[in-house]
């Protein structure tokens, strides 16, 4: 009885002061095999159309269209999950690089100052910029710590500030979490964070994790929507699903974990719309190179085949319009169609 009551009088302060949009992501790492899958779903009251794109190494690019700003040609192509075909949500490269922007709406980024020669990043590019230019995890952990930038964006969906945390992943399995918090960035490394949703900042999620782990998840686990019981729930399941695997079996048990701390679709608070359905799933299979990718409003799932597609300097853009995805499933290679890129929400 008392177990109970101390669960109680936890979810109602975790209620209170945890209210945040549900994203989900969550890392796959095979015991002693080279399997690394990164899964992760993407919610939102209302849909957000999102189409994929493949880019070529050897693009030029910028963080910005004025000002002071980075500017660079990629050396890696990519796979690129691209809302309103003006921003990148998150992607993979073709070494295995994974970077997924998650809501975070505690976050406060870094602002250049007024006048300054500090160079902005915009949110529409910012997932583009590492996956164009580093393939492991270290390489972009010594980029962070030795550079500054802002960060500066659209809002979007009628005016909603987009309030991000990013998670990254190597082929190695090895993870950082970049996050903003009253203008400072705060970096998270390491292979154990597997898991990552959105508020509170992650010290404070790992302690409430902490504290489900204590009571452990054959006893209880928090069955909401929330952030806070998402990151527990998937932490739990992620590590207690077989991880001497191949990879086709290590798919089947990630994406079965995504489902379990999706939200289901048409779920909406009156009030609180930032609690509601999963609109669409992904996992990275840096194994095989495979960016896989499933709506809600469809029943199979389909992906891009990195190993199988022309991505040296020179080849085109390539575009897949899921505007109208009923009937995609399995390999959509043959459904990518040459395309200009997308112009970026500045």
């Amino acid at each position: 009885m008392k177990l109970v009551k101390t669960i109680l009088i936890l979810a109602a302060v975790m209620i209170s002061s945890v209210v945040a949009r549900p994203c989900s992501r969550i890392v796959f790492l095979g015991d002693s095999t080279d399997v690394v899958m990164v899964g992760r779903t993407l919610d939102w009251r209302t849909p957000i159309p999102t189409n994929i794109y493949v880019y070529p190494a050897g693009m030029a690019k910028e963080s910005m269209p004025t000002g002071p700003r980075y500017k660079w040609t990629s050396k890696y192509a990519s796979a690129l999950a691209v809302g309103y075909d003006g921003g990148v949500t998150e992607g993979m490269n073709e070494r295995g690089l994974v970077v997924n922007g998650l809501f975070c709406k505690v976050s406060k980024y870094r602002e250049a100052p007024q006048g300054s020669d500090m160079p902005v990043m915009s949110l529409a590019v910012i997932v583009s910029y590492f996956l164009d230019n580093f393939e492991t995890v270290d390489e972009v952990d010594k980029w962070l710590r030795a550079n500054e930038f802002g960060i500066a964006g659209k809002t979007f969906d009628g005016g909603t500030v987009s309030l991000l945390h990013w998670g990254f992943t190597d082929r190695t399995g090895e993870t950082l979490i970049m996050e903003f918090d009253n203008g400072k960035m705060n970096i998270y490394r390491g292979r154990e964070y597997q898991m990552l949703t959105n508020d509170p900042v992650f010290p404070k999620m790992l302690a409430i994790d902490g504290y489900w782990e204590g009571i452990g998840g054959m006893n209880f686990l928090p069955g909401g929507v929330r952030s806070s019981d998402r990151f527990v729930r998937g932490n739990y399941f992620i590590h207690h699903v077989p991880a001497k695997v191949d990879a086709n079996t290590a798919l089947y048990e990630l994406m079965t974990v995504i489902d379990n701390v999706s939200v289901p679709f048409g779920y909406e608070i009156a009030g609180q719309p930032e609690l509601s359905s999963s609109q669409w799933r992904s996992v990275s299979d840096v194994t095989r190179n495979r960016y896989y990718f499933k709506f809600a409003d469809s029943l199979g799932a389909f992906y891009v085949d990195l190993s199988k597609l022309m991505l040296k300097p020179g080849s085109p853009v390539l575009k897949l319009d899921t505007s109208n995805h009923s009937d995609f499933y399995g390999c959509v290679n043959d459904k990518l169609k040459e395309s200009k890129p997308f112009s970026p929400m500045w």
